[in-house]
C-alpha cells in the first residue's frame, strides 16, 4: 500500500532520510523557490563511489514510490558521477565528492536559505554486549 505524499517539504524530508539510511553525505536541502521558479527544493547529497551513489538514489526512489511519487525525469545514473532526480516540486542531485567540488551547487545557489533537517539516530536496542 502506498501513501500519497503531496506536501513537497514532507517528501523533501523523507528524501533526506532515504540518503541518510545508506549512509549518505553531507545532505544539503536548499530552498530555492525564490531564486528558481522550475522547482522548490534542492536535496543535495555525495556519494563515496559510482555503486554509492547508485545505491543513493535507488533508496530516494523507492521511498518516494512508497509515497506515491514517481520521477520526472533523471539524468547520469549509468555514469554515476552527478545523477540528477526531478520530482517536479523538488530535485535530488547526488553527487561524488569531486564533481560536488567542482560544480559547487552550494555555492552557485548560496542565497538559498537551507532547510532544517537532523539525520535520525537510530535508537539503542538496550541490550549490551558481552
Amino acid at each position: 500500500m502506498t501513501d500519497t505524499v503531496q506536501d513537497p517539504r514532507e517528501a523533501v524530508l523523507i528524501a533526506a532520510d532515504a540518503l541518510a539510511s545508506k549512509k549518505g553525505l553531507d545532505i544539503v536541502l536548499l530552498d530555492v523557490g525564490d531564486l528558481f521558479q522550475i522547482t522548490e527544493v534542492f536535496v543535495i547529497a555525495s556519494g563515496t563511489s559510482r555503486p554509492h551513489v547508485k545505491s543513493l538514489v535507488e533508496s530516494v526512489e523507492e521511498r518516494m514510490r512508497e509515497c506515491g511519487r514517481k520521477p520526472l525525469r533523471e539524468e547520469g545514473t549509468r555514469e554515476g558521477e552527478w545523477v540528477l532526480v526531478d520530482y517536479g516540486d523538488f530535485v535530488v542531485h547526488v553527487f561524488q565528492p569531486a564533481p560536488r567540488d567542482f560544480y559547487g551547487l552550494e555555492r552557485l545557489w548560496g542565497d538559498a536559505p537551507r532547510l532544517p533537517w537532523e539525520e535520525k539516530i537510530p535508537e539503542a536496542s538496550g541490550k549490551s554486549v558481552s
